[in-house]
């Protein structure tokens, strides 16, 4: 029996969108801070309201330091500079919430919206609903993308303690161990 290799590619492509259409999987919206999860992983703050600042460099698969640690109620603003040759984003979330946020990605970079240096900003915001969601695009608040050579910030709030790692979920980062660790002190 022989497989017509552009329906099989068409069946994984139209299997993945079905999957991202699954309310657990789909799109944050505006309002909806890593996937409806912002109770359990913290809140955004502003800078001002930092009593400390981390200095992260974000490199072609990796970060330094590897862990962070915060306490309970603590904000912390993170400068995050990528040294590297690619596109690198800095995540804070919990092991499910990269797993689906990495779905996320793969789609944006195979529907063009990111590319391995950059975003493509022609294609950010687009009506995607025929693809089984309201709109591509990257804006979390636990979340920054950086480009080579780029320093961003983020700042945020630990309200409690839990499982938390920092990780870039551009594909196959994540795999090839670019992720940390935040470890909660008392």
């Amino acid at each position: 029996m022989r497989f017509n290799t552009r329906h099989l590619t068409a069946a994984s492509l139209l299997a993945g969108i079905a999957l991202l259409s699954l309310p657990e999987l789909a799109f944050a919206g505006a309002g909806e801070p890593g996937h409806g999860h912002a109770a359990a992983i913290g809140e955004p703050a502003k800078a001002s309201a930092a009593k400390r600042v981390v200095q992260i460099e974000l490199g072609d698969n990796y970060y330094k330091p590897e862990s962070v640690s915060v306490k309970a109620g603590e904000t912390v603003r993170f400068v995050l500079k990528n040294k590297g040759d690619f596109l690198h984003e800095f995540n804070i979330g919990t092991a499910t919430m990269h797993a689906a946020h990495q779905k996320e990605m793969a789609m944006m970079v195979e529907h063009g919206m990111l590319t391995p240096t950059g975003i493509n900003t022609s294609m950010s915001g687009m009506e995607h609903s025929k693809m089984g969601m309201a709109e591509m695009k990257h804006d979390d608040p636990n979340s920054v993308l950086v480009g080579p050579g780029e320093t961003k910030e983020l700042t945020w709030k630990f309200t409690k303690e839990t499982a938390l790692e920092f990780a870039c979920n551009v594909p196959g980062h994540y795999e090839s161990g670019m992720v940390g660790k935040v470890a909660f002190t008392r």
